[in-house]
């Protein structure tokens, strides 16, 4: 996954992301990743809150894919308040994104006891 987004993201026209890369976005695992980061993460500032909302109750360490969802959230999220052009909007992604990171943090420290400021 790293090694795809190494490459650049950028979002097109229909809200999707692409990878910059084009032989890699050709490859069968770029395809995938693709298909991973456009069908499976939400898309809105609500959609993603109500996602960190959840993985902040769950007192246990997140599966795999759902780690990895959590950063391809925060990735999705990060070009959306970059490249929103009200300030209203770029707040409401940052924030977002704020919250995915905090849930990152204390998902890499283990952090499964006590609850997020």
């Amino acid at each position: 996954m790293f090694e795809f987004l190494l490459g650049g993201v950028e979002i097109d026209h229909d809200n999707n992301i692409v990878l910059l890369d084009k032989e890699m976005a050709s490859m069968r695992t770029g395809r995938a990743f693709l298909s991973q980061i456009n069908d499976n993460i939400p898309r809105s500032p609500s959609s993603m809150e109500q996602m960190a909302t959840a993985h902040k109750s769950q007192n246990r360490p997140l599966t795999p894919d759902q780690f990895d969802g959590l950063v391809l959230s925060m990735v999705y999220s990060s070009q959306q308040a970059w490249h929103q052009d009200g300030e209203e909007h770029q707040e409401a992604w940052s924030e977002v994104l704020l919250q995915l990171a905090n849930v990152t943090v204390h998902e890499l420290r283990g952090s499964y006891l006590f609850s997020y400021a």
